[in-house]
């Protein structure tokens, strides 16, 4: 399917067969067959032949009316009605066409998932909040409320954000612009990582170490809290800064455990 999705991405005139062509890749998307990014030998792979193919299907899409909505008729809601094996509590909440929904996740609403997204099994997506465009999701991962996890179509060879497996995020967090998220951290309430913010190891007494061109990444069993950090060009001020407080241990587990009751 990747050589003619590719195909698909450089043509300018579309035709019924091009339609069907979409919409088996999209298939493909709901079903987790093909993703946005994925694991390949210990490392994440972008494969910007799959946001090739959803750039292809916003163009040849027409903006209809769909219910209460305006938007491409490539792109609708996506009808998980005959899913039994998640919960997508009423109501307000959305997950777009073309995104995967494992089994046993749990969307309370009003919250988003949109086009691309990958969100694995046993995760909750908690009020309020957005899995952008190909984020991709992990295993027990529970993103609390209001906390956004940002999408990227383009740039086409853009790292969508990575949140790995049974992370927490905490409350009213924004994880944005690549960033990888290593599993079992902990991201407290109100903290903001993106690809331009340092982030401070305490533990280590050292900044992340960041290489131009690859994604921020935040190291397993982090514990990282809203910090801040002298301004280089004036002392007297500071600047905000996230801050790796600890890695995780006994008393994190009980802080952030999962009750398996509401599963």
């Amino acid at each position: 399917m990747r050589d003619k999705i590719l195909e698909l991405y450089n043509k300018q005139v579309f035709n019924n067969n091009d339609r069907k062509l979409f919409d088996e890749f999209k298939v493909k998307l709901n079903s987790g067959k093909i993703r946005a990014a994925e694991k390949i030998n210990g490392k994440w792979v972008t494969n910007s032949w799959v946001k090739k193919g959803i750039l292809a299907g916003f163009r040849m899409g027409k903006i209809v009316q769909m219910d209460s909505y305006l938007d491409k008729d490539t792109f609708p809601v996506q009808d998980l009605t005959s899913r039994k094996t998640l919960r997508l509590v009423p109501r307000g909440s959305a997950v777009r066409d073309g995104a995967y929904i494992a089994d046993n996740v749990i969307m309370m609403p009003p919250m988003y998932v949109n086009v691309g997204a990958f969100v694995d099994g046993g995760s909750m997506i908690d009020s309020h909040a957005l899995v952008g465009t190909c984020a991709q999701i992990g295993k027990n991962v529970h993103i609390s409320a209001a906390s956004q996890i940002g999408g990227v179509l383009e740039p086409i060879g853009a790292n969508p954000v990575i949140i790995e497996d049974n992370v927490f995020i905490g409350g009213n967090c924004g994880i944005y612009e690549g960033v990888i998220i290593g599993r079992r951290s902990i991201i407290a309430a109100g903290v903001i990582i993106t690809a331009g913010t340092p982030v401070f190891d305490a533990v280590n007494n050292c900044y992340l170490e960041k290489e131009i061109g690859k994604p921020v990444f935040i190291p397993e069993n982090s514990v990282v809290v809203s910090g801040s950090r002298p301004l280089n060009s004036n002392k007297d001020f500071s600047i905000y800064c996230p801050i790796i407080i600890k890695y995780r241990d006994e008393h994190s587990e009980t802080s952030v455990s999962m009750e398996e009751e509401l599963r």
